[in-house]
């Protein structure tokens, strides 16, 4: 068990770290620090890409309804970011692990240069044995704070993944994985655990859009499966709820979906541009 050492990304959304009320679920938080640097002491290399700017700015500023202007989204994600990064410092700190921030936006890495200072940096990170928190830069950028591109980081997480070279992506969530209809409204709705290949039959099992807290659904979450399995990075998604599901996932137990990296062509690899 854990013999293999891995780079892994771990991507936890805004309706895994809080509850439904928009309060920080410190007691899930905490469970993720402590599973993430636990892995982080087996060898593997971590990084976590983390949503929930918003949704913590919202509690910390006592606010009932999550903001509508884009320009009041970015106010609360500047005010909840602080206070994100506050406590993750702070709960890694518990078990002596270091960790970094690093806000990205799609126009990070647009060009060769710009992406390569993106993977120097974190690869030095983590040759540090530090752990980089990645999320949007919602103050600057408007595509993952509108809900248009990256989907609560989804697309983000895959973007990272591929960037860095992963082994795994792993998106944490608050459902058990792919369902062939949505689980909601079918209670015979049933869970697939493995995808071979992301096909259009695959695509229309995805439902709509995400929870109120957050603002990714399961098709912004096969659009990242897509790019990580083109570029052959295995993703899984998992329900987020109890973290130490990701010892699960590490050891191969069949929890989720996992999503099988294909193989790789000259052409798909690393084609991040039109994402």
């Amino acid at each position: 068990m854990f013999t293999d050492k891995k780079r892994l990304v771990v991507k936890v959304g805004t309706s895994t770290l809080t509850y439904e009320n928009g309060k920080m679920n410190f007691r899930r938080i905490e469970q993720l620090c402590k599973v993430l640097s636990d892995l982080q002491n087996m060898g593997h290399e971590i990084v976590l890409v983390s949503s929930g700017a918003v949704g913590v700015g919202m509690g910390k500023l006592g606010l009932q309804k999550r903001p509508t202007l884009t320009k009041e989204k970015q106010a609360v994600a500047a005010v909840g970011q602080c206070e994100l990064m506050f406590m993750y410092d702070k709960l890694f700190g518990e078990y002596n692990h270091t960790v970094a921030q690093i806000l990205l936006s799609k126009y990070s890495i647009e060009t060769d240069h710009k992406k390569e200072n993106v993977l120097n940096t974190m690869n030095t990170l983590m040759s540090m044995g530090i752990i980089p928190i990645v999320n949007e830069n919602d103050t600057v950028a408007i595509d993952e704070i509108e809900g248009a591109n990256f989907g609560d980081n989804d697309m983000l997480s895959a973007i990272v993944s591929v960037l860095i070279d992963a082994d795994q992506l792993i998106i944490l969530t608050d459902i058990d994985g792919l369902y062939d209809s949505n689980p909601r409204l079918n209670p015979t709705a049933k869970k697939i655990s493995v995808v071979e290949k992301i096909d259009e039959n695959i695509l229309k099992m995805a439902g709509g859009s995400g929870s109120n807290r957050g603002t990714g659904g399961m098709a912004t979450k096969l659009k990242a499966a897509t790019l990580t399995t083109e570029n052959g990075i295995d993703c899984i998604v998992v329900n987020g709820s109890s973290p130490s599901i990701l010892y699960s996932v590490i050891d191969g137990v069949e929890v989720g979906t996992k999503f099988l990296a294909q193989p790789v062509s000259v052409l798909n690899s690393k084609y991040l541009n039109n994402y």
